[in-house]
């Protein structure tokens, strides 16, 4: 008999995400198990109880997930958690903390319909945070021989902070990564000069771009707002926006982006119980959406 469909949801924060768990029911999981407050030194018995209490051929009905609002602390459980695996004894994992990895997958596929980002400049306002930090990442990815790397300009209010930030990157990827101030609106619409795309992934309700940034001839020739709370990150940009023009730029708003994002979280949710050696990390995740996508 199938064993049921049982998915562990590991959350760093004293509350596990209600939103991460609803989507897990919506595509299917049959039972829900949420842990939330999870350190790392916890993670090993967790897991271990995952894995040991069904044999080899239905560990791919189990699986395990990996949500909450800090990323390195999500990334420190994950970690932790593929440490546990050895031979056949292991269970599929989805990482997709805050909804990093799946909204920035959707985001930057959004851009792809409208241009190769290949050898093009990106400005990512708000990009030291962990959705503008997954963009930076899949736009840049490994090149291609031959290829001319994106120069991805990384903003943030504190140039210290997009330094450190670009520092990291460059140790994962192979993009052109510029640390650039954009503290108030003159710094915002500097950052975007030149720009082929512009990508806001500030907080909810902060508006990022003034109204005069598409009324320029420079202006972007795609603009992606990922805030889903008034005011927009991008002046100007409606939340339904899935590829309208407005001024000079094609946008996209949170909900046009969003639909592609939650087909994204659903399959890999569905993905984890066809085999037991799923690991669904950023790269992997905007694979799938490039698959869903096509």
């Amino acid at each position: 008999m199938c064993k049921p469909k049982i998915l562990i949801q590991f959350d760093p924060d004293p509350h596990a995400s209600t939103f991460d768990s609803i989507v897990a029911i919506d595509s299917g999981v049959e039972h829900l198990l949420t842990q939330s407050g999870v350190t790392p030194g916890q993670i090993e018995s967790l897991v271990h109880g995952a894995m040991f209490t069904r044999g080899p051929q239905d560990l791919k009905n189990t699986a395990l997930f990996f949500g909450g609002n800090d990323v390195a602390k999500t990334e420190a459980l994950v970690n932790a958690a593929k440490k546990c695996f050895f031979g056949p004894l292991r269970v599929s994992v989805l990482s997709d903390p805050n909804g990093s990895n799946t909204t920035a997958a959707a985001a930057v596929i959004c851009a792809e319909k409208h241009m190769d980002l290949t050898g093009k400049t990106i400005t990512i306002l708000a990009g030291t945070g962990p959705v503008g930090q997954r963009i930076a990442q899949i736009i840049s990815g490994p090149a291609a021989p031959g290829s001319c790397s994106p120069t991805i300009r990384v903003c943030s209010r504190q140039i210290e902070k997009a330094r450190s930030i670009c520092d990291s990157l460059r140790a994962k990827t192979a993009g052109d990564f510029v640390p650039t101030q954009s503290g108030n609106a003159n710094e915002a619409l500097a950052a975007i000069e030149g720009a082929d795309v512009v990508f806001a992934a500030g907080a909810a309700g902060v508006e990022l771009l003034p109204m005069t940034w598409n009324q320029r001839p420079d202006s972007p020739v795609v603009a992606v707002d990922l805030n889903a709370v008034p005011p927009a990150g991008i002046h100007g940009i409606d939340v339904m926006d899935a590829g309208q023009k407005r001024g000079q730029s094609i946008c996209y708003g949170a909900i046009g982006v969003g639909g592609l994002k939650m087909k994204i979280h659903k399959r890999a949710l569905q993905m984890l119980f066809e085999t037991n050696d799923q690991v669904l990390e950023v790269e992997e995740i905007y694979r799938l959406g490039l698959a869903l996508n096509g």
